[in-house]
């Protein structure tokens, strides 16, 4: 690794110890974030209606959790509406503490099957962006030549607007909240520009990204691979060259998440060339799930360390009255498991919509995910 790698890669790679040691104890590590989040929220409106004070009056983990699961039900995002509404209207102290600003806004045919979900501070600090500096993180300890570091990132991104319920607030594409609210600094490792990046227009925005980055040393890309490859074949058409190396010789790395990469995997090879470095990530307006940190492995390691509560129903459970919830360490392996979270942006035990499988679970807690479109 060069000096300017290791100076550059040092607040990336020390944190690979902090993911060892999830790794190795992701029950202890799980039972941590637990209890931020009830410490965190006791005095919201939520935490004082399910008594989050009496979940912490309790030392011992397993009772505790069991005071939650008595005092808090499953929730779809129809039982949490009416509170998520309550802080778009601007009440602060709802779901999780102060004010929140942005909400990530699903895609949906008529505003009554949109989903508006909480992006909090915290949520966006120690889950969204911890996610994203992991990725790096994990790619340089295994790829410590990288040449990240002296290029930029194209970041292909939606669009942010005003919230109807609260002018002071704004609803979006997770993406274009995220990089909304990237500190400057960060700035001068992301292209295109800010404006160009959230513009709404599809058809404009293809126009302004290409002839805003293709004089750039792009050295990785971050998106939907759908979406990307459109750019990327726009690129090659509007530029000629034969390939997308032709244009950043130095392109690198493919952080995409969103959908399943393999139906698109082949068409990647032949715009990218051999050379190309894929990433697979899980990062959902919910919360910033999965990294995928093996390149030999079609799973991913599940980041037990972002603000996150995870349980698990058994999918053929999840109609059930009273389904059987276990925790990470209480998984069977190959199993359909419907995803259950408590975050930090304000969500309790949210069904997410989505099934996961554990693949792994020593040396980390390895997971497949299977999107399902309609779970609740």
């Amino acid at each position: 690794m060069s000096l300017l790698n290791s100076i550059l890669s040092f607040p990336f790679i020390r944190r690979l110890s902090d993911i060892e040691l999830f790794k190795k104890y992701p029950e202890e590590v799980q039972a941590e974030m637990f209890r931020y989040l009830i410490d965190k929220a006791e005095d919201t409106a939520w935490g004082k209606d399910h008594d989050f004070k009496e979940i912490n009056s309790t030392k011992d983990f397993g009772a505790a959790l069991k005071i939650f699961r008595s005092n808090t039900p499953l929730s779809s995002y129809d039982d949490l509406k009416p509170w998520i509404n309550r802080a778009r209207q601007g009440e602060p102290d709802v779901l999780w503490p102060g004010l929140i600003k942005w909400f990530a806004k699903s895609s949906g045919t008529t505003n009554d099957k949109s989903k508006f979900i909480p992006v909090t501070e915290d949520s966006l600090e120690e889950c969204h962006y911890r996610g994203g500096k992991d990725v790096i993180a994990l790619y340089v300890d295994k790829h410590p030549d990288t040449k990240l570091f002296i290029g930029k990132t194209l970041s292909l991104g939606g669009s942010k607007r005003q919230d109807e319920l609260n002018p002071d607030n704004y609803c979006g594409d997770l993406s274009a909240i995220l990089m909304d609210n990237l500190p400057f600094w960060a700035e001068f490792g992301r292209t295109p520009e800010l404006p160009v990046a959230l513009m709404d227009e599809w058809e404009a925005k293809l126009k302004e990204i290409i002839k805003s980055t293709k004089n750039e040393n792009v050295v990785a890309l971050a998106g939907v691979p759908s979406w990307m490859l459109v750019l990327l074949r726009r690129i090659i058409s509007d530029t000629g060259v034969s390939d997308i190396s032709e244009l950043w010789p130095n392109l690198e790395l493919f952080m995409h998440g969103g959908v399943a990469f393999g139906p698109y995997q082949e068409q990647y090879k032949k715009i990218c060339g051999p050379n190309m470095n894929y990433v697979n990530i899980y990062n959902a307006s919910e919360g910033f799930f999965g990294i995928g940190d093996d390149s030999t492995r079609d799973d991913m390691l599940l980041m037990l360390d972002y603000g996150i509560f995870y349980e698990f129903v058994p999918l053929e459970e999840l109609d059930n009255p009273e389904p059987n919830v276990y925790t990470i360490c209480e998984v069977e392996l190959n199993r359909n498991y419907a995803l259950i979270i408590s975050t930090s942006g304000g969500l309790w035990r949210y069904i997410i919509g989505d099934t996961v499988k554990i693949s792994a679970t020593k040396e980390g807690v390895k997971f497949k995910p299977t999107f399902i479109l309609s779970l609740i």
